[in-house]
């Protein structure tokens, strides 16, 4: 058989990326809860968490995830070739390769997923606003808009599967 990475090798790189720079589970479900709070009645933290979980199942996303991840770490410690490594350091206004690259999880769960990203970039609410302070030396220009991403498409995920509830209910 052709060289080829286990999905499993893939996933665990993935969630140590996020462990390695300071992200946990609970923090991308507050953004989730935050997000779905007032149209899902008795939303919890453990659904939420659930949602964030299965987000984090796809390969796509883990992709997503450890490119961006690589890409900040890399302009952190000045290994980028200029001006790529200055742009993305200062996290530039007219740089726009991590939104798209947020956009790529996005895509996995339909329009509300954007929707939902928008407003949360926009606010900076809970971890993102962490991740959006340049005070702390570390670059998180990618990793920002990614748990943005995870965390509107894990909301999106919530939206679809509690319409499907409802309908199934009311059959």
């Amino acid at each position: 058989m052709s060289d080829f990475v286990r999905s499993q090798q893939v996933k665990e790189a993935a969630l140590n990326a996020l462990k390695q720079r300071g992200i946990t589970l609970e923090d991308i479900a507050e953004l989730t809860f935050f997000l779905q709070e007032s149209y899902i009645p008795n939303l919890t933290m453990d659904r939420c968490v659930e949602s964030v979980e299965q987000v984090l199942e796809k390969r796509d996303v883990q992709n997503a995830l450890l490119t961006g991840i690589e890409l900040d770490r890399l302009a952190e410690k000045g290994e980028m070739s200029s001006p790529l490594q200055e742009i993305i350091k200062a996290d530039e206004g007219l740089y726009g390769v991590d939104e798209i690259l947020a956009l790529s999880i996005l895509n996995l769960y339909g329009s509300i997923g954007y929707t939902n990203y928008g407003y949360i970039d926009k606010l900076k609410y809970g971890i993102l606003a962490k991740l959006n302070d340049k005070s702390s030396g570390q670059v998180h220009t990618f990793l920002d808009d990614l748990i943005g991403a995870v965390a509107a498409a894990a909301a999106a995920r919530l939206a679809h599967r509690t319409r499907a509830e409802m309908e199934q209910a009311m059959e």
